[in-house]
């Protein structure tokens, strides 16, 4: 075993706590806000095609915007990128620590807002959740998501069927990471689902927490583990 290199937007540690995030905002949004998916927009786009259908036009609008401003969240965090991913240096931070800075205001102003603005709310999530889920995609050189499961659940069980047919250690070291950002998104789906019914709207800011804890430990420029062997071509 080698000591191995990584940056720390890659780290398992920041993973698990985005897929808290993540796994927070749904249950928050299908519970607090209309039953209205903010993370995954498959469900969204299904019910705005299902409302078409039966020509519910107003239900369908509160479906499509969250769908729409998702679109408006990759386009924010590609902006943030190429615009300070260079400049990184003389602002002392990191392109991605701003993606986080504006996520955690969104959600302050976001949890103020009354059930009479819950379209609002969910547009704000959906776009929240573009934003985090285009700037982190990877941990520990493996693609994966923080804001839905599917992707996950599928690259982890793929890579434990190779660690059964070849007994590959780093494929079950990188199934262990999937089903560890699994389990960290169920666990926040459980945090909100509890802390959604006791306080309502502001239990959103709960999610504060682990996204501050991902801006601060950004300032560690590397993660330093005991990995036999980290993928290579990591994209800063």
């Amino acid at each position: 075993m080698k000591r191995a290199h990584g940056q720390m937007s890659e780290s398992l540690l920041l993973g698990a706590m985005l897929a808290m995030a993540g796994g927070f905002f749904d249950a928050y949004t299908y519970l607090c806000r209309g039953k209205v998916f903010a993370n995954a927009q498959t469900g969204n786009i299904v019910l705005f095609g299902a409302n078409i259908a039966e020509g519910n036009w107003l239900r369908a609008a509160e479906y499509f915007l969250p769908i729409l401003a998702f679109a408006l969240g990759v386009v924010a965090a590609e902006i943030v990128k190429r615009r300070y991913k260079k400049r990184q240096s003389d602002i002392n931070i990191h392109w991605r620590q701003i993606v986080v800075l504006v996520e955690i205001v969104l959600l302050i102003a976001a949890a103020f807002l009354p059930q009479t603005l819950n379209t609002t709310v969910n547009i704000m999530i959906s776009f929240i959740c573009a934003m985090q889920v285009e700037s982190f995609r990877k941990v520990r050189g493996s693609a994966f998501a923080t804001t839905m499961c599917t992707g996950n659940l599928r690259s982890g069980t793929e890579q434990l069927v190779i660690w059964a047919q070849t007994g590959d250690r780093n494929a079950i070291r990188k199934t262990r990471n999937y089903y560890a950002i699994i389990l960290f998104f169920i666990l926040g789906g459980a945090i909100g689902a509890l802390t959604t019914a006791r306080i309502g709207e502001k239990a959103l800011l709960l999610t504060c927490i682990p996204l501050s804890l991902v801006f601060a430990v950004m300032f560690v420029e590397e993660e330093h583990t005991l990995e036999a062997e980290e993928t290579a071509g990591k994209e800063r």
